[in-house]
């Protein structure tokens, strides 16, 4: 996967620059995820449904 160019915050990361924040972009087939502190920095790369998947188990998690 390419660097891709449409990376987008996270929505609970905030504002300001001193908040943990992470990027996600998507492409077609994977979905990347990124520190927004360091964005030169490695990535991690998922297949999109692997992803979603992921995405759907958090939501239906009861937080503590």
């Amino acid at each position: 996967m390419t660097t891709p160019d449409n990376w987008r915050k996270s929505s609970y990361s905030g504002e300001g620059d001193g908040n943990a924040c992470v990027e996600i972009a998507n492409s077609p087939t994977r979905t990347a995820i990124r520190d927004s502190k360091a964005p030169t920095r490695a990535t991690l790369t998922f297949p999109t449904e692997a992803f979603a998947t992921f995405i759907r188990a958090l939501k239906n998690t009861p937080t503590p």
